[in-house]
């Protein structure tokens, strides 16, 4: 028998995932309630030892209609349990659906290495970030190894000196505020971008709200020094005053001036990297299961689900089970960012693997799993734990109600802007029509926003945040309807008109005019004739007549015949006198006016309009 070859076998260390597992007692306890997440008024009502008739009455008089199935937020709870004078307390539960998100990994000291930097690039659109990450990757890339990058990898790695960075590369512009905000919760370093020229933008601002949140140190970057209208002491001090100090003015923030499109000051830009992540002591352990971000996906044609991993701690390797999410399969290939194939992958590297199951959420954490049972179990309980959540979310409608409702799924790039579109939309009312707000949630449309879309008839509203292709595809597919926003005032017009559109035109009557009977006379074949002064407007053959006796109505009906002198006509007009007949009526009086009208169909939006 063949000894075991032990160059192939595996040492590294792997995490005892059913050991940091553990399972909280909910319920009432000692005058506390304690909860894990979100319940449903049923379950929430079941821990709390109170009738389910308790809770919905107690929403009810707040105007909320919550039934049994409805998933109550952390604050509703919070409320119910401070009307039966109860505390409340929330508790880390560790289960397979969030373990992985939660793992605790503690290595020795000795076993840890030095490893590469990760640096996002953050700033205003059109500042100079894409400029600057492609200047950056071409000065430290040879023409030979260039000419082999076969698709964009949503991050890079180069090297400085003997010192290798990562750089991920986050969207410019304002659709993926959310993957910016993502960037920031796995980088090391952000560098912010700031156009001489323009200073300090919106986007500059929440690209340092999201640094400083993460608590990530930021290295400025001031570009296009080289344009005429270059400002960099006015940058600066509007910097300053949101707490970015630069050294040279006495404070402790690294500055780099220069121009990404001439390629100077990149070299500075890089060293001054190299020396802020020195002081920070950057290590992670190579010899153990690899795990870390998903930084992007997407489905190839050829290659099926195609995933962008950064390593953070472990190395991965080719032919390892992985988990991310409710995903997981077997690598199949590793490729670096020049599209070469490797076998493995070390703490600070960006790569890219196939063989997965799906294609997994950006954002996602992955771990290397050995157990491919486990790796399947884990995936599946996250899989049926966003199943129903999903269920959980779709509305129950009142069988009672007979108003239109408009379903939405609101995605939005940061949560102030959620926030004022939710508050904004409660304000909206509309006789007979009523906003469901499906989903409202942070970040890009994903593939459960179109299923829910689909499931609840929703449209998705997307504000700052567009699909990429694949979702694109998917929603064409599935016949589900996009709409975006950059300005709010739109949005609340676009939204108050499908409200009005959700709602069946109506029926109206509109005058014509009025005459006045002055005569009648009998005739055998076609009934009693009356004789008519029009006072105003006119009276149209085949439109309808209203008869006013003594002030009330009496009869109405289509005008069965019209008559001037003679002659069968289609109209007279006011200051003229007629002869007219209304179907199946024989009793109209001398004196009686007669006002005629048409009945049209209307939009409930004309008629909101008319008013007005």
């Amino acid at each position: 028998m063949a000894k075991p070859n032990k160059k192939n076998q595996d040492t590294r260390q792997s995490v005892d995932i059913r050991k940091q597992m553990k399972t909280i007692k909910t319920g009432v306890q000692n005058g506390v309630f304690i909860f894990t997440g979100p319940l449903t008024v049923a379950e929430f009502a079941a821990k709390l030892n109170k009738p389910a008739t308790e809770i919905i009455k107690y929403f009810f008089m707040k105007g909320k209609a919550c039934p049994l199935n409805k998933l109550l937020t952390e604050e509703e709870m919070g409320e119910i349990c401070l009307e039966f004078d109860l505390d409340f307390e929330k508790k880390l539960q560790l289960d397979e659906t969030n373990v992985i998100d939660n793992l605790i990994v503690e290595d020795k000291e000795e076993d840890k290495v030095k490893r590469a930097p990760v640096v996002t690039i953050m700033g205003h659109v059109d500042h100079g970030k894409t400029t600057l990450l492609d200047n950056i990757r071409k000065s430290h890339v040879t023409a030979s190894e260039f000419g082999g990058i076969t698709q964009h990898i949503g991050a890079y790695q180069i090297v400085r000196n003997g010192n290798p960075i990562t750089f991920i590369d986050t969207p410019g512009h304002e659709a993926f505020t959310e993957m910016r905000a993502r960037g920031a919760s796995v980088t090391d370093v952000v560098i912010l971008v700031v156009a001489a020229d323009d200073g300090i933008k919106p986007q500059t601002e929440e690209a340092i709200d999201h640094a400083k949140a993460a608590k990530v140190p930021i290295i400025v970057f001031v570009n296009k020094m080289d344009k005429p209208g270059a400002k960099a002491d006015k940058a600066l001090s509007d910097l300053s005053e949101r707490g970015l100090t630069c050294e040279e003015w006495g404070g402790d923030t690294l500055v780099v001036k220069g121009s990404a499109l001439k390629g100077e000051g990149i070299p500075e830009l890089l060293d001054a990297i190299i020396t802020l992540t020195e002081m920070l002591e950057l290590k992670a352990n190579p010899n153990r299961d690899g795990m870390g971000t998903c930084i992007e996906a997407n489905m190839d044609k050829g290659l099926g689900p195609v995933t962008t991993l950064l390593v953070q701690n472990g190395t991965i390797r080719k032919g390892d089970f992985i988990v991310l999410g409710e995903v997981y399969g077997r690598v199949r290939a590793i490729f670096n960012d020049l599209g070469k194939e490797l076998t493995s992958a070390i703490p600070g590297q960006p790569v890219k693997i196939t063989g997965l199951s799906e294609v997994p959420v950006p954002g996602s954490k992955w771990l290397v799993i050995k157990d491919e049972n486990l790796a399947k179990e884990l995936a599946r309980k996250v899989k049926e734990k966003n199943v129903n959540i999903f269920r959980s979310q779709m509305k129950q409608v009142d069988p009672n109600d007979n108003s239109k409702r408009l379903n939405l799924v609101i995605k939005c790039d940061v949560q102030g802007s959620l926030e004022a579109i939710k508050g904004m939309l409660e304000k909206v009312k509309i006789e007979g029509a009523t906003i469901d707000i499906v989903r409202a949630a942070i970040g890009a449309i994903s593939e459960s926003d179109i299923q829910l879309a689909k499931a609840s008839k929703a449209h998705i509203i997307g504000f700052n945040v567009r699909p990429n292709k694949d979702i694109k595809d998917l929603a064409h597919e599935q016949m589900v309807k996009f709409y975006f926003y950059n300005v709010i005032y739109k949005l609340k017009e676009d939204v108050i008109n499908m409200l009005y559109g959700s709602l069946d035109p109506v029926s109206v009557d509109e005058d014509l005019g009025e005459c006045e009977v002055k005569q009648t006379w009998r005739h055998s074949e076609i009934g009693t004739i009356a004789g008519v002064a029009v006072t105003s407007g006119k009276v149209l053959r085949n439109a309808m007549a209203r008869v006013i006796r003594d002030g009330k109505e009496v009869y109405h009906n289509e005008i069965a015949s019209l008559r001037h002198g003679k002659e069968t006509v289609n109209e007279v007009t006011s200051g003229h006198e007629c002869g007219l007949v209304i179907k199946n009526f024989n009793d109209v009086k001398v004196g009686d006016v007669i006002q005629i009208y048409k009945t049209v169909d209307k939009s409930a939006k004309d008629l909101a309009d008319a008013k007005k």
